[in-house]
């Protein structure tokens, strides 16, 4: 394969044994991706973000020095061309919302299997983001908490609608519009169930809990306008 045409690769955790059996299962599995390095810690994660421009960085939470959502800020703000996929477990759940708003593309649990966390990577690539739906539930916990605790729901629709990425805008639209998630995926060529968890993220980030919420709360604020 053409090394121009493999996706650029960053892995970042501070696991020695995790990250370079990852690295191998990339290496035998995957000629179409290319691990560019490895780092422990989110500084050296930053340095390397700016000298080699890789394509993807598979981001962990917990870090020394640094951890990967401060890191995920920084490359952002330098360059957010890049795609970055956070590594979680259950109990860092509290940090992934954060890495969504400084621009976070993926949600892998590490407990997934290999050829998952491949194809996961092919279609970030490809412009799908990728969220581990058995996180989607807590994500959208934490949310609401927050919205509680933290800020009015006029705030929070301001905040959350616009760290909708474009397929999720698109998502919503179609779904104001009256469209079934068949009739979605259908339009935008993708699986149905792929549908449901980008209208749960959905749900998440405009505070609503089902679908004609959702609609209504479009109109009332005309957030599509």
């Amino acid at each position: 394969m053409n090394e121009e045409t493999k996706i650029k690769v960053l892995l970042v955790d501070d696991q020695p044994l995790f990250v370079h059996s990852l690295a191998q299962v990339f290496n035998y599995r995957a000629e179409d991706i290319e691990i560019i390095g490895i780092v422990n810690n989110g500084i050296e994660a930053v340095e390397i973000a700016k000298k080699q421009n890789p394509d993807i960085i598979i981001m962990d939470i917990k870090m020394p020095k640094m951890n990967g959502v401060e890191a995920t800020k920084i490359i952002m703000q330098n360059n957010p061309a890049i795609k970055i996929m956070m590594l979680t477990t259950f109990d860092e759940d509290e940090y992934v919302l954060e890495a969504i708003k400084y621009g976070a593309k993926g949600y892998l649990l590490k407990n997934l299997l290999p050829e998952e966390v491949i194809m996961a990577i092919r279609s970030l690539q490809a412009g799908v983001n990728q969220i581990s739906p058995s996180i989607i539930k807590k994500l959208a916990n934490q949310i609401s908490n927050n919205s509680q605790e933290k800020i009015s729901n006029n705030n929070i629709k301001q905040k959350y609608f616009e760290t909708l990425t474009e397929l999720e805008k698109n998502i919503l639209k179609l779904t104001v519009k009256g469209f079934s998630n068949k009739e979605i995926a259908y339009e935008l060529n993708l699986a149905e169930q792929t549908v449901k968890n980008y209208l749960s993220i959905i749900f998440s980030k405009l505070s609503v809990h089902k679908r004609s919420q959702l609609i209504k709360k479009c109109i009332d604020e005309k957030l599509l306008s």
